[in-house]
């Protein structure tokens, strides 16, 4: 998972030294909307997490069943569901066009298509890690950040597309990862089913998409934020900081994914483990290491990416890294404690992502008053607050004791 997560990261790292030789009104567009999309995945969070989850329980002929009956039910209702959101795109394309400050509309249908798409990739890799088919798991990974790369790179370079022809690209990197995915659980997809019972499955996902779904939201808030309310020529720089930012968040993310189906698996059969230890133990070594490179080579992530004009961002490079690191710590502990049906967390992790998602509103007048790099440097310290607030309420609900009963997986 390590070694196909750093090759599809190295891909969507490479996106970037593409897509940064459009205009950067256009690249600070495709930026925002590729955390449109992050925030348009934080159902499908819970989708992974749920499948995930009742995969690695299916023991019986029945659980299987009932698995087969979930996947059909849930891809069904979640595409009519998307298509209800993408109604409602268009019915406020005027003022969504105008916030993010979107020139061409084609580059927001075609994000509200990755949405479309985004209901079933979770779906299936679910089913991949529940099944700890970790080989296929991480080829998605891989196919979804070539295809990236390379539709990218053919459609800015060779035919001179934009913000709109750059989530194209997304997209066919999402489509290529989903057939991928639906291939290799095709005899989930399509074995026996029986009926399926919509009370208990939405009673254990909505804990699951919400709790993922805070530290989803905290992620990606803060660059839609930001190109709402400055001039979307300067957008870019701050944008260019996230993503080396968010890429530590991406670097750790196959320590959560092995660590979860295993969770998962000794909470149902009542064992002791020391995967949790070792996740967070391992996911503290390595962020603390990339933020520390980050602290002593901040311009060498930009320069790896982008032309000498970004390296005035440099200096925010740092504080990223560092703010983000807690952000990455929580995610693995929200994850153990879903892993375990600990879902009394989850209103406290809501309430700090939500806190922070109004503290972003409250402040932006102040940001817009002290200037882009000042300001920038002040979006970034409160995602930082906030990602340490997050952390110790994950930490708290972790280690604190509880009977053994209730630390078992329905």
């Amino acid at each position: 998972m390590v070694i196909a997560t750093v090759a599809g990261g190295i891909f969507m790292y490479a996106v970037h030294k593409v897509a940064s030789k459009m205009p950067k009104a256009e690249y600070g567009v495709f930026l925002t909307l590729l955390q449109v999309y992050n925030q348009m995945l934080i159902p499908s969070l819970g989708l992974m997490t749920i499948f995930a989850q009742q995969s690695v329980v299916a023991f019986t002929d029945a659980q299987r069943r009932q698995l087969t009956a979930a996947v059909r039910a849930v891809a069904l209702a979640g595409f009519l569901l998307s298509l209800i959101m993408a109604a409602l795109a268009f019915v406020f394309r005027a003022d969504l066009l105008a916030l993010w400050k979107i020139s061409n509309p084609a580059a927001l249908w075609v994000t509200v298509a990755i949405g479309l798409v985004s209901i079933w990739v979770p779906i299936a890799m679910g089913i991949l890690q529940g099944q700890q088919n970790f080989l296929w798991l991480g080829w998605t990974a891989i196919f979804n950040g070539l295809g990236r790369f390379v539709a990218i790179s053919i459609i800015v370079l060779l035919l001179g597309g934009w913000a709109a022809g750059a989530m194209t690209g997304a997209l066919i990197g999402a489509l290529i990862s989903l057939a991928v995915g639906l291939w290799h659980t095709r005899t989930v997809w399509l074995g026996p089913s029986t009926r399926f019972e919509w009370r208990p499955w939405l009673g254990r996902v909505l804990p699951l998409t919400l709790g993922l779904g805070a530290s989803q939201f905290m992620m990606s808030a803060d660059q839609i934020v930001v190109q709402s309310i400055f001039d979307k020529d300067i957008t870019a720089f701050y944008g260019a900081a996230g993503m080396i930012g968010r890429a530590l968040v991406a670097f750790t993310a196959p320590l959560m994914a092995v660590m979860f189906p295993k969770i998962a698996r000794s909470a149902a059969r009542a064992e002791k483990t020391n995967v949790l230890a070792q996740a967070l133990g391992a996911t503290a070594l390595l962020g603390g290491a990339a933020a520390l490179g980050c602290t002593i080579l901040p311009e060498l992530p930009l320069r790896l990416v982008y032309d000498k004009s970004f390296l005035v961002i440099a200096p925010l490079v740092p504080w990223f890294a560092w703010c983000m690191l807690p952000l990455t710590l929580a995610n693995v502990l929200i994850s153990s404690l879903l892993a375990r049906a600990r879902y009394e967390a989850v209103p406290w992790l809501l309430l700090v992502a939500g806190g922070y998602g109004i503290t972003l509103l409250y402040l932006s007048p102040r940001f817009v008053a002290a200037g882009h790099p000042r300001a920038f440097a002040m979006v970034v310290q409160t995602l930082g607050g906030f990602s340490l607030l997050l952390l110790a309420v994950a930490g708290w609900f972790a280690w604190r004791r509880q009977s053994p009963a209730s630390d078992q997986a329905p």
